[in-house]
């Protein structure tokens, strides 16, 4: 069964669906081999029509190494630093060979582009270092 977002004419799903859309920076976690939750910043890119979002990670990264061992992840995004807009997803994760590699992404790239250009110089450069695709099949959700 596909995830579905809630109803975007809903004051969370609007919210919910602006953010999958805007945000730059979603935190992925994972859990390491002791059980111990692994939170890290990602960028990604939110694709609707399969409910999945995708990251690129470094091939050495720990959380390559925690999904390998175990898939569930969530992802949130930052609240408004007064406890609210919080937004929690749930669901699995699993390397993408089929997805090319970030600088053959346009969609990637249209959303990155600046902050490639300031810390990668190239899309290149950065699919060079972060060539792992990893797609998130969301399951769940919950939020205010």
């Amino acid at each position: 069964m596909v995830f579905q977002l809630p109803d975007p004419a809903t004051p969370f799903g609007e919210r919910v669906a602006r953010r999958l859309h805007d945000d730059p920076i979603l935190w992925l976690t994972t859990v390491d081999g002791k059980g111990t939750p692994q939170p890290n910043p990602v960028w990604f890119v939110w694709d609707e029509p399969t409910s999945t979002i995708l990251v690129y990670s470094k091939a050495g990264a720990k959380r390559y190494e925690h999904l390998q061992k175990n898939a569930r992840v969530s992802l949130n995004f930052d609240g408004n630093s007064a406890g609210g807009d919080i937004i929690v997803l749930t669901g699995e994760a699993h390397t993408s060979p089929e997805d090319p590699s970030a600088d053959q992404n346009p969609v990637f790239v249209a959303k990155y582009q600046d902050f490639i250009s300031r810390s990668f110089a190239t899309a290149e450069n950065f699919a060079h270092l972060y060539p792992v695709a990893l797609r998130i099949h969301v399951t769940g959700l919950r939020g205010f």
